[in-house]
């Protein structure tokens, strides 16, 4: 390949030394000389300028400085001339400075074809492939139906936001504005805000759906706290959820009761699915109570009332006529009643991690289902029973039996206690013990004593061999 290659490019020389040579046949003189077209031109343009000042002297006596015609042709035939060795000068010089780009023997061994880019034709027209990229926002508005969905929910949910929270608003203010003559009647203080002095009685608002009412200064309490939890009407989501489970405003009253009030009980009434639920949320009538079978032939209450009653004859004497009639007239609106010497609150997780019980208190608790706002004053009559209630807890005593019985029943969950909370107390006993030794160990380090530093050592190794000696019993053995 090489040996054809390298007898073409003979010719193809030979063929420009022929073309030069056809080109250029009267100077080939200059050929020899590279330095000649700069003598002729040296000698034309000293020809030139002295045509030049020769037409200037002449012009002086020439009336309108008039140029002869052969003086005017002489520098345009100079330039035609020049323009003319411009084009054999590149004729002659036709060498590419980049030539040896295309000779295959400068890059022998070089694989050029994954990595070169093809030589781009600079004559043609480069093909752009354009796709067809659809349009996605035209003129009509059925290309925005998403968007305005979504305003649409949004105007939605804040309007549904206003209008539920003023409905709240004035639920709570009806409620409050109907039994606000009752509280005064039993209490000192209505509606404290917990300031020094009382800027604004009444309501406090805690939420959009939650408003409390803290009352004090009455017998037989050390205060009432009630709760006004409302349905959630300022959120779409629930309202859209409670369109499954339905749910109701209500109000919740917590009394605590003096200390020493009431005998001990635990005690609780309302609706099944109430009672089943607090059972299993409340500490109190999770480890005192037992659900009451068929409480309607036993203790008279409602169809649909389940009672947890931890000594019956406690519950017979709350659950007495005057209550009863309570239940049936206001089924509807009752939810719960919880009256019970050892509130601690809800059922904790971890019992293992306290070592010590938890601080109770008697309540009385109380759930009231509230009504629409014409039907507000219906319910005024719970309240008076709320009263009631702890007046007859004031006043009521049980019997020895009873009372032995409930004095039982707390013993028995204090050893439950400290069974679950053995192994945790005795580590925490074991914990104690470490520190109180390391702290003797420090003092005794500190006071530079070496005597007193050797009997606390061997006082120390003593009670470690102790510790490590195996037990043994003792057998007594009787002579003969």
């Amino acid at each position: 390949m090489r040996p054809v290659f390298a007898f073409l490019l003979l010719g193809l020389l030979c063929a420009c030394q022929l073309n030069h040579a056809n080109v250029n046949p009267e100077s080939e003189d200059d050929i020899d000389n590279d330095f000649a077209e700069f003598d002729d031109d040296f000698v034309e343009a000293s020809y030139d300028n002295s045509a030049t000042a020769e037409n200037a002297d002449s012009s002086k006596g020439v009336p309108g400085g008039s140029v002869s015609k052969e003086n005017v042709d002489a520098p345009i035939k100079r330039t035609v001339n020049n323009n003319d060795d411009d084009d054999d000068d590149g004729l002659v010089e036709n060498d590419d400075e980049f030539e040896h780009f295309q000779d295959e023997e400068e890059f022998e061994g070089y694989d050029a074809g994954d990595t070169m880019e093809p030589p781009i034709d600079q004559k043609t027209e480069p093909k752009l492939k354009i796709p067809n990229i659809p349009l996605h926002f035209r003129t009509h508005w059925d290309s925005y139906w998403m968007e305005m969905i979504m305003v649409a929910g949004l105007l939605a949910y804040f309007a549904n936001f206003f209008a539920g929270k003023a409905k709240n608003a004035r639920l709570a203010q009806l409620w409050f504005s109907t039994h606000k003559a009752l509280l005064d009647e039993n209490f000192a203080l209505v509606g404290d805000d917990g300031k020094v002095e009382n800027e604004n009685p009444g309501l406090i608002k805690e939420s959009e759906s939650l408003y409390t009412l803290w009352c004090s200064g009455r017998t037989c309490c050390e205060g009432m706290l009630v709760e006004l939890k409302m349905i959630k009407r300022q959120d779409l989501v629930s309202l859209v959820a409670g369109l499954m489970r339905p749910q109701l405003d209500q109000a919740h009253i917590k009394i605590e009761l003096s200390r020493g009030l009431m005998d001990a009980f635990v005690f609780a009434v309302g609706s099944k699915k109430t009672i089943t639920k607090v059972f299993k949320e409340y500490t109190d009538l999770t480890k005192f109570c037992s659900l009451v079978a068929k409480p309607e032939e036993r203790y008279n209450v409602p169809s649909g009332f389940g009672v947890l009653s931890e000594i019956p004859e406690a519950t017979s004497a709350i659950l007495e006529s005057r209550v009863i009639t309570a239940l049936n007239k206001y089924q509807s609106y009752i939810d719960y009643l919880h009256i019970s010497d050892q509130f601690s609150g809800q059922v904790q997780q971890e019992e293992g991690s306290t070592l010590k019980q938890p601080e109770t208190k008697a309540v009385l608790l109380a759930g009231f289902n509230l009504p629409k706002h014409a039907q507000m004053e219906t319910i005024k009559p719970l309240l008076l029973l709320i009263f009631y209630l702890m007046e007859r807890l004031k006043t009521y005593r049980m019997s020895k039996e009873g009372k032995a019985k409930a004095d039982k029943n707390r013993l028995r969950v204090e050893e439950e206690f400290l069974k679950s909370t053995h192994a945790a107390r005795a580590e925490a006993a074991a914990q104690r013990r470490e520190d109180k030794r390391k702290q003797e160990k420090e003092r005794v380090l500190a006071e530079d004593d070496p005597e007193k530093q050797r009997r606390w050592e061997l006082k120390e190794q003593k009670r470690q061999a102790k510790k490590n000696a195996p037990k043994m019993k003792r057998l007594a053995v009787k002579s003969l």
